[in-house]
């Protein structure tokens, strides 16, 4: 019997055999809900052991070993054969958008444009394909996949779209382009002036770009979406997560309602992704927060704050020490005031919450350290981290070990910059850039991540990224600036241990260990032995959490 059902098995697209136990020969006398055996589990303990089985009762892992002595000492409901796939704990990203992924997989999806003409094309069949829409809505164009590299203008959006407000944000999410529409409704006009952000003008005319806090004068007017709107798209969102082996996510820069909902949602069953929430430094979060402590259940953990320091690199937004390479006495911007920033540092520290702060340019990054620094004053265990960490002057990069600080990085962004970072910093910081190696070694740990929706949700791409440096056509020979590239246990455990450490987790996840959550991947192939250039390829057979599929190929 059991050689029939292999057989069978074997002919499927998994190649895995979920087995009842009434079929099975199994001796053990102590009963739990799920056996996985016959695996190449790779636990990413504190030595990295490797394992063939392990048992699940009520959504914990209760014991790893080998498949004789897991079958021979636990009965189960269920047993998988894993026929040899490798198993890895469940993926984390350790910074991301969850939420704002899953909005955005309602608007136009200009990821990939290879010119402007392609983007209104988009914009012209969005437009068609919700004909009621009060605003039209687009994110993920970069003008430096194009062949003319320059910000695009809203002359043909104000022609094609007199009447309906338009904007189409930015990969990164720091700069936007609006049509007039948007910019009436907004109220902005040349002579706007704003901290942290800029309208672009040219003459005495708007181009329609905004950067940075620019951008939020034209979100403000835009409605808020329905809660069945919401519903859905964080429902989409975990679906695709599954679908590429996340199975908890950092989601950076949430709302209190937000938070609210997805609580409701993990209570109903509704949502089953983990997430560690970054809530908006707002007032109103903050008088909650700062008011009533963090809050903790299996599924969701908010002790954190998300804030931003200043824009980003291919928006010029970056703040740099000394002026960009290719744009004359432009430094970038910081989005609020040194002491503002410090207070918050201040507030954060007082009430307990983790401060994560995203720098992208050398001075912005100098300043949070030292900000930093002066609030925690020595070593610590308050896992206060920088997001991004991208641009590092050598003086400063000895600030994250001496002040304990976490630079939690997405390696993904190293190989889609590559291209044309070097223009943006000039040969001397772009050598200081995307140091990942170096920044692991100040504290042992590094937290990896993937920014998604501005990079793509796989992390397997990040994976590769981290351990290639090279792109998904796998240039450059050789990889970009491989000194700091990460070995595939770090990069593993980047996606693993680390992120669950820096989100105060790892007694919980991130492992293949008793007492942790099951959650778990499979693969078709190895992760830690498949070439290079065909890492990307990799795919993911079934993803589990709390012992139970959620994901099957």
């Amino acid at each position: 019997m059991k050689k029939t059902l292999r057989s069978f098995a074997a002919a499927a697209l998994l190649g895995l055999t979920l087995l009842s136990s009434c079929n099975t020969s199994t001796s053990g006398s102590e009963s739990v809900d799920l056996i996985v055996y016959n695996g190449n589990v790779y636990t990413v303990n504190e030595n990295f052991d490797r394992a063939e089985a392990f048992a699940v009762k009520d959504g914990k892992i209760v014991a790893v070993g080998t498949t004789a002595d897991i079958r021979g000492k636990y009965s189960a409901t269920e047993e998988l054969d894993a026929e040899g796939k490798s198993i890895y704990p469940g993926l984390i990203d350790g910074h991301a958008h969850f939420f704002r992924y899953g909005l955005a997989l309602q608007s136009a999806d200009l990821v990939g444009t290879t010119s402007f003409k392609e983007v209104v094309q988009k914009v012209v069949a969005q437009q068609k394909a919700y004909p009621e829409a009060d605003w039209i809505t687009g994110r993920g164009w970069d003008q430096n996949d194009w062949a003319v590299k320059e910000f695009p203008t809203k002359d043909t959006l104000d022609q094609l779209f007199p009447d309906t407000p338009i904007i189409l944000t930015r990969i990164d999410g720091h700069a936007a382009l609006v049509n007039q529409k948007a910019l009436d409704l907004a109220g902005i006009t040349p002579q706007t002036k704003m901290v942290g952000g800029l309208v672009e003008v040219e003459g005495d005319k708007m181009t329609g770009i905004l950067i940075d806090n620019a951008i939020d004068l034209v979100t403000a007017k835009i409605p808020e979406a329905d809660e069945q709107e919401q519903r859905q798209a964080l429902i989409n969102a975990e679906n695709n997560c599954f679908a590429v082996g996340l199975t908890s996510v950092a989601d950076a820069g949430l709302d209190k309602s937000t938070v609210d909902l997805m609580d409701a949602m993990h209570k109903s069953g509704e949502l089953r992704m983990r997430v560690y929430a970054m809530m908006n430094p707002s007032k109103a979060n903050q008088d909650h927060y700062f008011a009533n402590g963090p809050y903790k259940t299996d599924r969701l953990n908010v002790r954190s704050f998300k804030v931003y320091s200043d824009g980003a690199l291919g928006s010029r937004g970056a703040n740099l020490l000394k002026p960009y390479s290719d744009k004359h006495g432009h430094y970038g911007f910081l989005l609020a005031s040194e002491q503002e920033f410090r207070d918050l540092a201040v507030l954060m520290n007082q009430h307990g919450f983790q401060m994560n702060t995203h720098a992208i340019g050398d001075s912005a990054n100098r300043l949070l350290l030292d900000i930093y620094g002066e609030v925690l004053k020595e070593k610590n265990d308050k896992r206060w981290r920088i997001e991004h960490s991208q641009i590092i002057n050598p003086a400063d990069m000895d600030k994250f070990g001496r002040y304990s600080v976490l630079p939690s990085v997405q390696p993904t962004h190293a190989t889609s910059d590559m291209y044309w970072a070097g223009d943006r910093l000039g040969k001397e910081r772009i050598a200081h850039a995307y140091p990942f190696k170096q920044l692991l070694d100040q504290n042992g740990y590094i937290p990896l991540g993937s920014d998604f929706p501005v990079e793509d949700i796989n992390p397997i791409f990040g994976f590769h990224a981290a351990v290639a440096r090279q792109d998904g056509e796998n240039w450059p020979e050789g990889g970009f600036q491989m000194e700091n590239a990460l070995s595939r246990e770090e990069a593993l455990r980047g996606m693993t241990i680390w992120p669950a450490k820096a989100a105060f987790e790892e007694n919980e996840k991130g492992s293949i260990e008793p007492g942790k959550f099951a959650d778990f991947i499979i693969l078709d192939r190895d992760l830690m032995k498949v070439p290079n250039d065909q890492m990307r390829g990799l795919q993911v057979l079934r993803t589990y959490v709390n012992g139970v599929q959620v994901y099957k190929k």
